[in-house]
């Protein structure tokens, strides 16, 4: 099933050399990928991935592992950001 997999800032660099332009990378994955498979398969540092989300959804470090991704859903992640 086709997704659409996205990381941002510092993250990015984990992305293919092709993607980082537009920090997203369409994915042909298995059923029942979740969202920590994915997050293993790029070798993201956990502790790197504060803000993650399906489609605009926020999904809770705790329901990472359990959240199997559906046809068409993007999944979004962010490292975490300090400003002021």
């Amino acid at each position: 099933m086709k997704i659409t997999f996205k990381l941002y800032a510092t993250l990015s660099d984990y992305l293919p050399d092709a993607a980082r332009k537009t920090s997203a990378v369409a994915l042909d994955v298995a059923e029942g990928t979740t969202v920590d498979d994915l997050i293993a398969r790029y070798h993201l540092p956990v502790k790197m991935c504060h803000l993650v989300l399906i489609d605009g959804v926020f999904v809770p470090r705790e329901e990472r592992r359990g959240r199997a991704l559906r046809a068409g859903e993007t999944l979004a992640i962010w490292p975490p950001i300090a400003g002021g």
